[in-house]
């Protein structure tokens, strides 16, 4: 998960950069829920601020009027390499020894303890414990003539999945893994404003007076293009680097091949449903998977109702396949989090008490179809069965949208450990006895490519079956934690 964004503005445009980022970002605020932060840099220096907490209290009024320039870069976080605490919030930012650096990162490294080792010889200190904090470290001490040149020599060394903003004070790089795990799009603001030369030669004696008029920004999704009045360009390619700079027109450069193999689980959850990728309606692609789990796994029932918000898409689907009446029989309150990005089990557990009420009046004596994208643990859709049995529902029959999870994620999602997953532990009749449902129904890999109408071998679906594209060490599994661990321990 987590949501990163970036914008680089015209020079002397009067619009700061910063405020961009920070709009850009709300749009990506379900990416990551724990803490925000921004960096921004005015030609010289760079500037950082991040905290605990949602965008809208870390990024306010308050903040954002102190910083200035054209380039800045912005992230929320979702953890899943180090704890929830305020030194591993994100931006992460080094000044040196070579260069002055700062990264928002979407994904998981799996070679972190290698990575480790090669700082400093394996003598360095972090400051946080997180892989984004040690790649940001590699990075500022990485030989190169600037840091495009840097990025050429540390990439290949890194291994997982990295969709990467960063930020020098002349310019944001836009990073994707070679096999392009999680996403990140390329878009441009027509016409910001007419560029003037900065005062006093703040950009040195060729800034130009006149120039491109337009900005380029890059988002983990579409959404955030929006939101900024962006135009949708295109995707960052998988193994590639992209160079934005005041004044100019972006630049590529690629530093491996690609192997695509984008996350599915994006178009399943967790990309917003009004987002777009591999050129696909993220809510036509969901509606299309709620009709094809109806012809799976069909039910005789009176209405068929989502899980509000991320099961709606589906759920419209499936009624729309079946002809059974669709109504809306739980209310989401709107100021609560999604519950499967929680850190820990009991905020989980307390995020779904908090966020659904049912409608009793909809659902009391009926029997019913519950559509939603996803049981990870079960403990979320049991409590929802229970809450719609106590409103008076005859009957709950649970339909999923996805396929069961069999195996844990090293690529960007906190489910390291098998033992977390309940289809890793019980069968599907098991599963529903535990959520107490009447029956359940998982869509198949087939029903799912059948609705995106794109080839398998574009996606990972290593949650699904356990096919891995990128080898992960034996000891990454439990090791959400390893920077957090003594020295003497890390071997």
């Amino acid at each position: 998960m987590c949501g990163v964004f970036a914008a680089a503005l015209p020079r002397g445009s009067g619009t700061e950069a910063a405020n961009v980022a920070a709009l850009g970002l709300f749009a990506l605020q379900h990416r990551g829920q724990e803490s925000a932060g921004l960096a921004v840099s005015d030609g010289r220096e760079l500037f950082l601020y991040k905290d605990l907490g949602m965008i809208s209290s870390v990024l306010d009024e308050r903040r954002l009027p102190s910083f200035h320039g054209d380039l800045a870069i912005a992230h929320c976080r979702y953890s899943t390499t180090g704890s929830t605490i305020w030194e591993n919030a994100q931006p992460t930012l080094r000044l040196g020894p070579r260069r002055a650096v700062a990264i928002g990162h979407n994904g998981n490294l799996v070679n972190t303890r290698e990575l480790l080792g090669q700082l400093q010889g394996g003598r360095g200190r972090l400051p946080a414990s997180t892989d984004t904090e040690l790649l940001t470290a590699l990075l500022a001490d990485e030989p190169g003539a600037d840091t495009v040149e840097a990025l050429l020599g540390l990439l290949p060394r890194v291994r997982g999945a990295y969709s990467l903003v960063i930020l020098d004070k002349d310019r944001i790089i836009g990073v994707r893994d070679p096999f392009g795990f999680r996403p990140l799009c390329i878009g441009r603001i027509p016409d910001v404003a007419a560029p003037v030369a900065a005062p006093g030669g703040l950009w040195g004696d060729d800034a130009p007076v006149d120039g491109p008029r337009d900005g380029w920004v890059l988002s983990s999704e579409t959404t955030g293009l929006d939101i900024v009045g962006a135009e949708y360009v295109r995707e960052v390619e998988p193994g590639e680097i992209v160079i934005l700079q005041p004044g100019r027109e972006p630049r590529s450069v690629r530093f491996a091949p690609a192997t695509p193999a984008l996350c599915v689980f994006e178009l399943i959850y967790f990309a917003r449903p009004d987002s777009y990728l591999e050129g696909r309606s993220l809510y036509e692609a969901r509606r299309r998977m709620g009709m094809e789990l109806a012809r799976e796994f069909p039910a005789d029932t009176d209405l068929i109702m989502p899980v509000p918000d991320t099961g709606a898409p589906a759920a419209a689907g499936f009624a729309e396949a079946s002809g059974i009446p669709f109504r809306e029989g739980l209310v989401r309150n709107r100021y609560t989090g999604r519950t499967f990005i929680q850190p820990s089990q009991t905020l989980r557990h307390r995020g779904v008490t908090l966020k659904l009420n049912p409608l009793r009046e909809v659902v009391r004596g009926k029997r019913l179809t519950v559509v939603d994208d996803s049981i990870v643990r079960g403990t979320t859709t049991q409590q929802i069965v229970a809450l719609l049995r106590r409103a008076g529902a005859a009957e709950v029959h649970v339909r999923i949208s996805a396929p069961p999870i069999y195996h844990p994620c090293f690529y960007g999602i906190d489910t390291q450990v098998s033992a977390e997953l309940i289809a890793a532990t019980k069968s599907v009749e098991e599963i529903r006895e535990f959520i107490g449902a009447d029956s359940l129904g998982y869509l198949s890999i087939k029903g799912v490519l059948a609705a995106l109408d794109l080839p398998y071998d574009r996606f990972c679906f290593a949650c699904f079956d356990g096919r891995y594209p990128e080898p992960v060490p034996y000891d990454v599994e439990r090791r959400k934690f390893l920077l957090e661990e003594p020295v003497a321990t890390r071997g």
